[in-house]
């Protein structure tokens, strides 16, 4: 499915790939991810979309959001909104899907093949889009966890569906060792 002359495309939703790869038990290497697809082609992109709360002092997401526009990313976040919901939970919204849908539609003219890490089923018209314009499209997510993260719908429209289980071993973080308890000098 990959020819090593594809202009390539990476478009990361990365709160999507944050929760699949939670479910199935593994953190990302970005590191690595982005050499697996240089690998499998010409990377002209890999852009990761994300929303930050503006307002708080420290956010979990900002070292990994520094990490990676520092290390060939092109990161594109806006302020994520706060509020109270009916039952006065405090919930964020911070959607991506309209710059993601923005950068595909404007980069199609000059891939040949476009990854997608999501499995959000709004993207299916993207894919249509895409393939119109002559762009194969591989699809990123799980069915692997429970309930499955790719929406049927967009798992069947993309030309190629990668199980990201399937991909622990390339782009996952090797797990931390605990740290051993350090052995009591006997007297």
């Amino acid at each position: 499915m990959f020819y090593k002359d594809d202009r390539l495309a990476l478009f990361i939703d990365g709160s999507n790939l944050y929760a699949a790869a939670k479910s199935l038990g593994f953190d990302i290497d970005y590191k690595l991810l982005r050499q697996e697809f240089e690998r499998r082609g010409k990377l002209i992109r890999a852009y990761y979309y994300t929303a930050l709360l503006e307002n708080e002092d420290y956010s979990p997401i900002r070292p990994l959001v520094d990490w990676l526009h520092y290390n060939g990313f092109s990161m594109v976040t806006k302020p994520a909104r706060e509020y109270t919901d009916a039952l006065g939970r405090r919930k964020v919204k911070g959607n991506m899907d309209v710059e993601l849908v923005v950068n595909a539609m404007e980069l199609a003219p000059r891939l040949d093949h476009a990854v997608l890490f999501s499995g959000d089923g709004d993207f299916k018209p993207l894919v249509e889009s895409l393939q119109r314009q002559g762009v194969r499209v591989s699809v990123v997510s799980t069915m692997r966890s429970q309930p499955p993260m790719i929406a049927d719908e967009l798992r069947r429209q993309a030309d190629n569906f990668i199980e990201l289980d399937a991909l622990r071993e390339v782009i996952g973080r090797p797990p931390r060792e605990p740290q051993a308890a350090t052995p009591s000098a006997e007297t």
